[in-house]
């Protein structure tokens, strides 16, 4: 990575110390002059996914329903500091995106109320051109820097909304809550802005935004169906590299794969995705990927690509290394497979959201019941004082989906668990059996075997569609896919 160190780089929030030995080109006149010329405009067009704006547009009002009189301030947020003066990719934050259908760092969203709903306009740090000194001095904003920068009219172009100097935010915070009540703040608005202006960030406005995102509009829908897609095709991707990773390369050769598919189909793995092999499958978070992958164990995959809109798929599936499910295996596998096909049935508009968890651990439970793992019955394991059979399955079932990979997190309970399913809603439902290697409740055949099953699903007006069921379910089904793909 190219250094900083000559630029002037007041605006990084950690810039190298400029070595005192060379002269900082923004002080060279005659340096500064030569760069002011010979330059001509590049492509400066913004980069926003087809019918975001659109979208967004929609998005807003819909929040402004919500809120009458109050003022909103919503903020994309910036990447945060890796190394010293290197920084993690960018991502904005979610309710700023699905508010504006843009991803610049460092913005700001403010919605003015004006009786019959709110006047939005955003607010953005300046790019710095040719003719500017920053032009090549400033590492954050400078054109030379960070490549071709729309400008304000380009941005209010693409988004339909008014666009201005990020330094005229307080000016329009003021003026928008000037003859009402304080204003609402929701993503990540800079703590000097909200303490300035006596912002309420309390999480009400963040509250709302996340129930309102559990209702998917068409497009949402639309991009929702991409992403998994894509992600269907990264597991055939990953699938003809088991060879390969099974002889050399291991968890994070399958891992590289499916994240340079990510890459290439979308704007990159929607979350830190899972690759688990053997003893490693069961561990429900295995993000570490640095262990071998074994033809004699099975392989957790559990992986979805972000599209460039920023919505994600979570799908999963568990396969034989060697190709073929061992009996035992399979055993696990079948059970897991029957919990997940009661969850999916329980799936549709009007039935309470607990529906698809509640019918995912009765077959759990009874299914451990009948191998004699459970030390109590059934009823008193899926009793609210039991729940033996979590032992195998301390997580949930299944989550809402979208520009989160568990979207809507900020809903309270009475919105989120407590609520009904209804069209619009895109979730996952996933269950599994995670035997850790060192249970010993377990008899030696089952440790260090962990399956899950996952997919994702539109909820209608009538039932529900799984739109990752390109995917096999079954055994065989999973057999027979993996071999298709490794050809």
């Amino acid at each position: 990575m190219t250094e900083i160190s000559t630029a002037a780089t007041a605006s990084m929030p950690s810039p190298t110390t400029p070595d005192p030995r060379i002269p900082k080109l923004g002080n060279i006149p005659a340096f500064t002059e030569y760069m002011s010329q010979g330059w001509g405009t590049p492509d400066r067009t913004p980069p926003v996914v087809a019918g975001a704006a659109a979208a967004a547009e929609h998005h807003r009002a819909r929040l402004s329903a919500e809120f009458g009189d109050r003022a909103l301030v919503v903020g994309a947020g910036t990447a945060p500091v890796r190394a010293n003066d290197t920084y993690y990719d960018f991502r904005p934050d979610s309710d700023f995106y699905w508010l504006t259908g843009a991803s610049i760092e460092g913005a700001v969203l403010v919605m003015t109320p004006t009786g019959a709903g709110h006047d939005a306009t955003l607010f953005i740090p300046a790019p710095f051109f040719a003719g500017d000194p920053r032009f090549f001095t400033n590492a954050a904003h400078g054109e030379m820097w960070v490549g071709s920068a729309p400008d304000f009219s380009d941005w209010s172009e693409a988004l339909s909304l008014p666009v201005r100097p990020l330094d005229e935010l307080d000016a329009g915070i003021v003026a928008a809550q000037r003859s009402g009540p304080t204003a609402l703040a929701a993503g990540v608005v800079p703590q000097e802005v909200t303490a300035s202006h006596g912002l309420d960030a309390g999480g009400e406005l963040g509250r709302v935004c996340s129930t309102l995102r559990m209702i998917k509009d068409d497009w949402e829908i639309a991009q929702l169906r991409e992403a998994v897609d894509h992600s269907i095709s990264g597991f055939a991707a990953v699938l003809r590299e088991v060879p390969t990773a099974i002889r050399s390369g291991g968890e994070r050769w399958l891992q590289g794969t499916f994240d340079r598919h990510a890459r290439t189909h979308g704007n990159g793995a929607g979350y830190a995705t899972i690759v688990g092999s053997g003893k490693h499958a069961p561990t429900l978070h295995w993000v570490r990927c640095d262990g071998p992958v074994l033809e004699d164990a099975v392989l957790l995959l559990d992986m979805g690509v972000e599209t460039r809109s920023f919505y994600t798929a979570d799908v999963t599936r568990t396969f034989p290394g060697s190709g073929t499910f061992s009996p035992i295996q399979r055993q696990v596998h079948d059970l897991v497979e029957k919990s997940h096909r009661a969850g999916l049935a329980a799936v549709g508009p009007g039935k309470p959201w607990t529906d698809f968890h509640t019918a995912s651990m009765e077959v759990i439970a009874n299914g451990l019941h009948d191998w004699g793992l459970l030390p109590v019955s059934v009823d008193e394991a899926l009793s609210p004082q039991g729940q033996h059979h979590r032992r195998y399955l301390v997580c949930g079932v299944g989550h809402h989906l979208g520009l989160d990979v568990h979207d809507c997190a900020q809903s309270s309970y009475e919105d989120y668990q407590g609520a009904l399913m209804a069209p619009g809603m895109v979730l996952t439902v996933e269950p599994g059996l995670y035997f850790h290697e060192h249970d010993l409740t377990l008899p030696p055949e089952l440790r260090g075997i962990g399956v899950r099953l996952e997919d994702d699903i539109v909820v209608t007006a009538t039932c529900s569609d799984v739109i990752s069921d390109a995917l096999p379910l079954d055994a065989r089904g999973i057999e027979a896919w993996m071999a298709q793909a490794q050809k």
